[in-house]
C-alpha cells in the first residue's frame, strides 16, 4: 500500500488524529466481544454494546499510547508518523490515552462489576505493553492476552437472558432472579468457561503470530518470523473448517467454512510474500492482513457458536476495513 514519503506530514487535523489512532484497525475490535458473547451462548443485549464500547475505547488508548512510548524510535524509523511530523502533540497523545482508557473503563462499568474487572485487567494488559513489555520478548504473549481479555470481557458483559440454544428442560427448583434455569444447573460455570477458553485461545494464538512478524515491520529482514505465522494461520483456519464438518448438520453448518476460508486468504497472502521478500513495505503489509484476518476468525467463531446472524454481520466489516485501510494504515 503506498503511504506519504519519510519525513513529509500528510496532512494535520482529523488526518493526523485518524492515523495515530488507527482508525481502520477499528473495524477488527467489535467481533471480540460478540464472539465472546456467542462462546457463552447468549444474545447480545445491552451488556453487549456496553462491552463493544468499551473495548473501541481501550484499543484506541493503546493505540495513542503506542505512538506515545514509541516517539523517539518513530523520529527515526517513521518520521511521517503524526507525533515525529508534529502534527500532534505528544501531551495531547498521552492525554486522549488516558481519556479514552477512563471512557472504556466507565462503559464497561454499566455492564456489571465482572466486566469491569475484565476491562480493568485489559487496561493494564495494554498499559503494560505500551509502557514496558513491547520491546521485550514477552511483547507478543501480552498482546495475545489483551485479545483474549477482550473476548473474554463480551462473555462476561452479556449478562443473563435467553440462550441460542433448544428449549430448556424444566429446572428441579426455582433458579435464583435474573437466572435461567440452564445456568442454575451444577457444573453451567464450569462448561462456559470451557466454551470461552477455545476461541479466546484461538485470538490468541493469532495474535501472538502477527504480533511477533509486527516486531520487523520497521527494518524487515525475517523469513522464519512469517512462515511461522502462516502455518499457524493455515492450522487454525484448518482447525475451524475441520470443527464444522465434523458437526456438520444441513447446510447452515457449513457456513463457517466461508469465514474460515477468508481468514487463511487474507492473513495468508500477504504472510507468504513477507516471507519470500521480508523487506519493510511487504512486512508492513503481513501485518496489516494480520489484523484485518481478526474479522473473518471472529466470524468463524461465533459460527461454530450457533451464532450465524453475528457471524454475517462481521464479514459485512471486511469490506469496509479493507477500504479505509488504503487510506489509513492500520500498522
Amino acid at each position: 500500500m503506498s503511504g506519504p514519503e519519510p519525513g513529509r506530514p500528510s496532512g494535520g487535523g482529523i488526518r493526523a488524529w485518524a492515523e495515530l489512532l488507527r482508525v481502520s484497525a477499528l473495524f477488527s475490535v467489535p467481533g471480540d466481544v460478540l464472539a465472546g458473547a456467542a462462546a457463552a451462548g447468549r444474545r447480545p443485549g445491552r451488556g453487549t454494546a456496553y462491552a463493544v464500547g468499551a473495548s473501541l475505547c481501550l484499543y484506541e488508548a493503546g493505540m495513542a499510547l503506542n505512538d506515545w512510548a514509541d516517539r523517539a524510535e518513530d523520529a527515526v524509523d517513521r518520521p511521517h508518523r503524526p507525533l515525529p511530523s508534529g502534527r500532534i502533540a505528544p501531551a495531547a497523545a498521552l492525554g486522549a490515552a488516558g481519556l479514552l482508557t477512563a471512557a472504556g473503563l466507565a462503559l464497561a462499568s454499566r455492564a456489571g462489576r465482572p466486566a469491569l474487572t475484565v476491562a480493568a485487567a485489559l487496561a493494564g494488559t495494554v498499559w503494560a505493553y505500551d509502557l514496558r513489555l513491547k520491546h521485550t520478548p514477552a511483547a507478543p504473549a501480552a498482546m495475545a492476552a489483551a485479545r483474549a481479555l477482550d473476548l473474554v470481557l463480551g462473555a462476561t458483559a452479556t449478562g443473563p437472558g435467553p440462550r441460542r440454544t433448544a428449549v430448556t428442560p424444566p429446572a428441579r427448583r426455582a433458579a435464583a432472579p435474573g437466572t435461567s434455569a440452564q445456568d442454575a444447573r451444577p457444573g453451567a460455570d464450569a462448561r462456559t468457561v470451557l466454551r470461552v477458553a477455545a476461541p479466546a485461545g484461538a485470538l490468541a494464538v493469532h495474535t501472538y503470530a502477527v504480533t511477533a512478524v509486527s516486531r520487523h515491520e520497521a527494518r524487515g529482514g525475517s523469513t522464519r518470523v512469517p512462515l511461522g505465522a502462516l502455518a499457524v494461520t493455515s492450522a487454525l483456519g484448518a482447525a475451524t473448517a475441520l470443527r464444522t464438518l465434523r458437526k456438520a448438520d444441513g447446510a447452515a453448518a457449513l457456513v463457517p467454512l466461508l469465514p474460515a476460508a477468508l481468514y487463511v486468504g487474507t492473513a495468508g497472502t500477504p504472510l507468504f510474500h513477507a516471507a519470500l521478500h521480508p523487506s519493510p513495505p511487504l512486512t508492513q503489509r503481513a501485518v496489516g492482513g494480520g489484523i484485518r484476518a481478526m474479522i473473518p476468525l471472529q466470524a468463524a467463531l461465533a459460527a461454530r457458536a450457533g451464532a450465524l446472524g453475528t457471524a454475517i454481520g462481521l464479514l459485512g466489516l471486511a469490506p469496509l476495513a479493507r477500504t479505509l485501510a488504503r487510506k489509513v494504515s492500520a500498522t
